[in-house]
């Protein structure tokens, strides 16, 4: 029987990277619906070879051409903010969440109701939105998945496992480009320099949260709202191989973790077939690097110097809606620096900042419990941090 699939932004890398996994086996998926924003072609062209049920162009400006291009075919075409949960009948099998952005939360939340297993690409949904994920999910029976390399291994290493069996867990970070850059020369770190990962194939943003270590931090937030993890028994640590995601210390003494190729396709491929397919009849995975690399592992704590933004760890669980606030500031001043309007060593000593604002905690406290709060609480967060930028630059 054939799996029924919709992916949420279907035309960025994660979306692609999910249909590159169907394509290896169309005759076992019913593509039920793609979604993209902007990127109509692209879409159009998604739609066409998958066979799409249903697609949704959130940009109203481009749906009556692609009305247009697919009048001919039986292809049902939306547009707007439209819950997908109006579009679907019945369970979907799997369902992507790899929208990007706060944006990616709500549609998240329909998608919960109509999919059997959500797999979630999307930190910002995790970090802003997950007590409101949770609920859903207990309600309509939902399995969640995390796809980053990083939190499906913990989720692998963990599996039959009770919290009070385990010692310790690492999410491991590459250390970025700048890991043996001395720092003196962090001055003259430009957008350029920034995101040239040495590892990862990856988009701007986040491979500037690599540089600055910023990335590890929102995946610890993530890993400890996913897992239900107090903070004492998660930490980070530096792997510039890239090759372990993710290590767990069990109180018995063993000590395990996952290793595999600097891919998302792996942790996609198993999230989708659940380990049930030969790898080697569906995606040729070429084992020289790890070969070449297997005894040659290194693992070294972060230096707080290089790394300054770390400091920021220890305020993580401060109040309720703090992950927020250093998301959202995040995201505002990588955009910012991107643009060549603040210099690289600002991030983090704005983002401190912010968490000593005399109104943080007015909106820290906050306890959220719909997606207009988080709204709010995104948009205070934004403006202030746009207001310390232009005192900055003053």
């Amino acid at each position: 029987m054939k799996k029924k699939i919709a992916i949420l932004g279907s035309t960025g890398s994660i979306g692609k990277s999910t249909l590159d996994v169907i394509k290896r086996d169309k005759r076992n998926f019913d593509v039920v619906l793609l979604t993209a924003n902007n990127n109509y072609k692209r879409l159009i062209q998604q739609a066409k070879e998958f066979k799409a049920k249903n697609i949704i162009i959130k940009n109203k400006i481009f749906y009556q051409e692609v009305k247009k291009k697919l009048k001919n075919s039986k292809i049902k075409v939306f547009t707007g903010d439209i819950s997908i949960s109006k579009i679907i009948s019945g369970k979907v099998d799997y369902t992507m969440s790899a929208l990007v952005g706060l944006a990616g939360l709500q549609p998240t939340i329909d998608a919960i109701k109509v999919s059997k297993n959500v797999a979630i690409a999307n930190k910002e949904t995790i970090i802003c939105g997950w007590n409101l994920i949770e609920k859903m999910k207990k309600k309509y029976k939902t399995k969640i998945i995390p796809v980053d390399s990083e939190h499906y291994s913990i989720m692998k290493l963990i599996e039959n496992h009770t919290l009070d069996e385990i010692k310790m867990i690492y999410i491991t970070a590459s250390g970025g480009p700048f890991l043996n850059l001395p720092i003196k020369r962090f001055k003259r770190i430009k957008p350029k320099h920034a995101v040239r990962h040495p590892k990862w194939k990856m988009g701007k943003k986040i491979s500037v949260d690599s540089s600055t270590l910023m990335n590890k931090i929102l995946e610890l937030i993530e890993a400890q709202k996913i897992f239900n993890l107090p903070k004492n028994k998660i930490d980070i640590i530096i792997h510039p191989e890239s090759l372990v995601h993710a290590i767990v210390k069990f109180k018995n003494g063993i000590t395990k973790f996952i290793y595999h190729e600097t891919s998302m396709m792996i942790p996609l491929t198993n999230a989708i077939f659940d380990g049930n397919l030969h790898f080697d009849e569906f995606i040729n995975f070429e084992n020289s690097k790890i070969k070449r690399n297997i005894q040659n592992l290194n693992f070294r704590e972060v230096d707080n110097k290089k790394f300054p933004i770390i400091k920021i760890k220890k305020r993580l669980n401060e109040y309720p809606a703090t992950p927020i606030i250093i998301n959202t500031c995040n995201e505002i001043l990588v955009d910012q620096f991107l643009r060549k309007k603040i210099a690289f060593l600002s991030i983090h000593k704005i983002i401190l900042s912010i968490l000593n604002d005399r109104n943080y905690r007015k909106y820290a406290i906050k306890e959220t419990k719909n997606l207009n709060q988080i709204i709010d609480i995104y948009k205070w967060t934004k403006t202030l941090t746009l207001k310390k930028i232009n005192l900055s630059n003053d």
